[in-house]
């Protein structure tokens, strides 16, 4: 098989939607082999080892999130925090959890790089997320009691666990749960 990008790429899509879904836990090579259509062979000569993949499927996401972090840099931090919030709103109207979210109910059994990346991104986000906040107080845009990277945790928890009774309760469960939290916020 010749190296492909796009079958690569692929791959790191597939695999991202499964852990999404199921967990990472819960999928394997095999699934992926056959939503491409091609044997196990073929995704293992892209990563040899589901933790391989798994690495790249967080570094992906990182990369899309600083992407993101760098669009909304131009806003208010009430409007970023918006768009945290309508990526979550996302997530809900696909059925999927965030990648965080997914990841950290596997945590003590992933892959020792994959448990490090994800510690990168929850950190990233959090950072990110401490910043806005405490720049959005500063401002009087935003409005809450104690410090802002606890405040960071609270709202990152809420975000991920409504997702969770969404699907239990239904997406309105993520509705309620989030504008009620932005109405806390503002």
């Amino acid at each position: 098989m010749r190296p492909s990008h796009d079958t690569r790429d692929k791959i790191i899509h597939l695999a991202d939607e499964l852990i999404r879904m199921k967990g990472y836990n819960a999928f394997s090579y095999k699934d992926i082999a056959e939503m491409l259509a091609v044997r196990n062979a073929a995704v293992h000569y892209y990563f040899q080892t589901k933790g391989e993949l798994g690495v790249q499927v967080v570094d992906r996401e990182l990369r899309l999130f600083q992407t993101h972090q760098q669009s909304w840099s131009v806003l208010r931090p009430n409007e970023q925090l918006k768009k945290l919030f309508d990526r979550f709103g996302e997530y809900n109207n696909e059925r999927l959890m965030c990648l965080m979210g997914s990841l950290s109910t596997d945590f003590e059994t992933l892959p020792a790089a994959v448990r490090s990346k994800v510690k990168e991104l929850s950190n990233v986000i959090l950072d990110w997320l401490t910043d806005i906040l405490e720049e959005g107080r500063l401002q009087g845009l935003l409005n809450f009691e104690g410090s802002p990277y606890d405040r960071s945790l609270l709202i990152m928890s809420d975000l991920m666990s409504s997702l969770l009774l969404s699907k239990v309760l239904g997406t309105d469960a993520f509705i309620r749960i989030s504008t009620q939290l932005l109405k806390d916020l503002t």
